[in-house]
């Protein structure tokens, strides 16, 4: 990853090959974020891994002004924001007036529409706005675990934090969610 902390930093100073030379240093990585992401969305689910990661991408590094990048962790924590915003995006698109509102929609062989386990983007995301406020590392935390699907020691690595610190802050984080979304379960 070394290769891409000194990309990052290329592009930090305006390089305008290095975000050309990015993508294929971190397309693997990011697409496999995106695949592991989508696994947990619910049925009916329409944007594919590769479309979320060209989008991400974009949103990350297509912009006007170079972003600072503080490392490998920085850039993929920035990726989980980027994807999770995504989604949340495309989930008000879907539940908006135009394309239906609250109607819920049913398969025509009459299966199950979403597993019980299938969480609600729009309510989590309000939910982590709250924790933010109360405790903003651990609402990062969340973002990189659920979001980009990061391991606990890659999330405690992304973080600057020792892997304990995390477990005690990731306890903490689902129980606190588990209260705002009215769950019982992880």
């Amino acid at each position: 990853m070394n290769d891409v902390t000194h990309i990052l930093a290329a592009i930090e100073r305006g390089d305008p090959k290095a975000a050309d030379q990015l993508l294929p240093l971190v397309y693997d990585e990011l697409r496999r974020l995106a695949a592991q992401r989508l696994a947990h969305e619910r049925p009916g689910q329409t944007l594919q891994a590769t479309a979320l990661v060209h989008e991400a991408y974009v949103r990350l590094v297509g912009s006007g002004e170079p972003p600072r990048w503080e490392g490998c962790g920085h850039f993929f924590a920035a990726a989980a924001e980027a994807m999770r915003r995504i989604l949340i995006e495309e989930a008000r698109r879907k539940r908006g007036k135009k394309r239906g509102g609250s109607l819920a929609r049913h398969d025509l062989d009459g299966g199950e529409v979403a597993a019980s386990s299938d969480v609600d983007v729009l309510a989590l995301d309000e939910a982590l706005d709250r924790l933010a406020v109360r405790d903003n590392e651990a609402a990062r935390l969340v973002k990189l675990r659920f979001f980009a699907g990061m391991t606990m020691l890659e999330a405690a690595r992304a973080l600057g934090l020792s892997e304990r610190t995390v477990e005690r802050l990731w306890a903490y984080a689902r129980s606190f969610l588990r209260v705002e979304l009215g769950q019982s379960g992880d």
